[in-house]
């Protein structure tokens, strides 16, 4: 019977919602090809060298250190949080772990569709944008998936990493405690703590001061909510006021930024730039946006600032809201808190910051500081990491510093971008560090490593932004496919690094080719 019921269940949903059954079939074929086998339970299996340390046990650090264990290799990963802060990053905060500092709500969902997520091939989806909850879960069943929860320190701040006489890495000066590593990964990703700025005079406010983060169970019912800031916080912290029931919302931003819809079609044609920079044909994706996207509220679009020059908002419900009269979208200056609002200077469009304007005042109840995160720091890395002017982000594919070719930055030196950082390229990076680790002859030096950054830097000598500081999703693509191709050692490797699999056959002839060096050593 349980059988027939579950049969029965399968069919009715396949019925009902055959779009969900489709995508959830896909994905699972997706797994089924492309997800290495996670190890046994009872850890019979022996993981080997090369070893490598993960620093962070968010989205980017567990999606490394599964693929490093489904391909044999061992992992550490360093979490300086604890498991309810630390396990999920960014994501890992839930209304049962109220203590837990917030970075971001229970209602905060994906800004782009799940398709575009898939941070680990065995990653399952069942919505199009699913929650914080959804999110977090995914993880930690990545996690527990692969074993990891046996190497996983907690409540671990990383303060240094440096090489021992035998070249491998040794983390905090601990080996004793925690052996040596062949590499590092460093996930710390982008978004840390919640930076609360001052505001002029805000102590004589007699309302209510929230971080954009810090949201669930706060009463906006009948009041009137003040969002300072213009990104994406900003569109969130929006759209929970509505939901709250609030009398009025006014969103506070000094400066404007593209606001493209939640549409798979028009994110994958916009990350599709390949050069990754401003172009003579911007104007194209800029004009129909302001026309069919923008519409009668194309005054706060952005003046002066190209669509592939910072990383855009992405949301489809922002207009409508502000056209109903729910919203209204202020762009200029705060001058000064008073106990009932802020005293504003509201600019045109085109005028820049600081610049005049009309001053109203704008009432409120409460103000939530859409204000950002502080960035992580990447400083317990060598200072051979940082020096100019080959520091991060203008590193060799942006994430690996040309003095070490074993440390990779996963998702930690980004500025702006149209991509994503939970998607495959995750998977591609960890498997470039490892065909470095197992074979120096792919291995790239300093100084070819400093040639691809200057090369890149000449393509883009004429993006408005730095070569570095922008790119999209098919530009990235690009570089792995040069990187790959440029060096003949490599390509033995491409079915590997690009889809995980065929790991055999590279591993073999690094074997035989080791065992040669190791002849050619004792003949000499």
């Amino acid at each position: 019977m349980g059988l027939l019921h579950t049969l029965d269940q399968l069919f009715w949903r396949l019925v009902t919602h055959p779009i969900v059954v489709l995508y959830v079939f896909v994905q699972d074929i997706l797994s089924l090809v492309f997800a290495p086998t996670p190890p046994p339970p009872d850890n019979s299996t022996k993981l080997r060298r090369p070893r490598v340390a993960i620093v962070g046990a968010g989205l980017t650090g567990v999606s490394a250190a599964a693929h490093c264990v489904g391909h044999g290799f061992d992992v550490q990963i360093f979490e300086a949080r604890s498991k309810a802060k630390g396990l999920g990053g960014i994501w890992s905060v839930t209304m049962r772990c109220p203590k837990s500092a917030p970075r971001v709500n229970t209602t905060s969902a994906l800004q782009i569709h799940s398709v575009m997520f898939r941070f680990h091939p065995s990653v399952r989806w069942q919505s199009a944008y699913p929650k914080q909850e959804t999110i977090k879960n995914e993880i930690v069943s990545l996690w527990e998936r692969y074993g990891l929860e046996e190497r996983t320190v907690f409540s671990t701040p990383i303060k240094s990493v440096r090489k021992n006489e035998d070249g491998k890495w040794v983390i905090n000066d601990t080996e004793s405690k925690y052996g040596n590593f062949d590499g590092i990964i460093a996930a710390v990703g982008s978004c840390g703590d919640p930076k609360m700025p001052s505001l002029p005079n805000q102590e004589s406010f007699r309302g209510q001061i929230y971080h954009s983060s810090n949201l669930d169970g706060k009463d906006a019912k009948g009041k009137r909510v003040m969002v300072v800031g213009g990104g994406a916080s900003a569109v969130e912290a929006l759209e929970w006021a509505v939901e709250a029931g609030a009398a009025r919302i006014d969103v506070l931003s000094r400066s404007d930024k593209w606001v493209i819809p939640r549409n798979v079609i028009v994110d994958v044609l916009l990350a599709s730039n390949v050069l990754g920079q401003e172009t003579r044909l911007s104007w194209i994706p800029e004009v129909l946006l302001r026309k069919f996207f923008y519409r009668d509220l194309e005054d706060i679009s952005p003046s002066g600032k190209g669509v592939f020059m910072d990383t855009p908002t992405v949301n489809s419900q922002l207009f409508q809201l502000i056209r109903d009269g729910k919203a209204r979208w202020l762009r200029g200056d705060i001058l000064t808190v008073a106990k009932n609002g802020i005293r504003f200077n509201h600019r045109a469009k085109g005028v820049p910051k600081s610049g005049p304007g009309h001053e109203i005042f704008v009432e409120g109840d409460i103000i939530i500081m859409a204000t950002g995160f502080s960035r992580p720091s990447l400083s317990f890395l060598p200072s051979e990491a940082f020096e100019p002017p080959y520091g991060p982000p203008n590193w060799y594919l942006q994430v690996f510093p040309p003095a070490f070719p074993s440390v990779c930055a996963n998702n930690s030196t980004y500025v702006n971008a149209i991509a994503t950082a939970g998607n495959y390229h995750i998977g591609i990076y960890t498997r470039l560090l490892l065909m470095f680790l197992v074979d120096p002859l792919s291995r790239p030096g300093e100084f070819w490593m400093k040639r691809w950054i200057d090369m890149t830097r000449l393509l883009k000598r004429f993006a408005p932004t730095g070569a570095f500081d922008f790119f999209t999703y098919s530009e990235l693509m690009y570089w792995f496919v040069f990187v790959v191709l440029i060096n003949p050692f490599r390509w033995k490797w491409a079915l590997f690094v690009f889809m995980g699999i065929g790991q055999a056959l590279p591993m073999t002839v690094v074997q035989k080719e080791d065992e040669l060096r190791q002849k050619a050593q004792e003949i000499s």
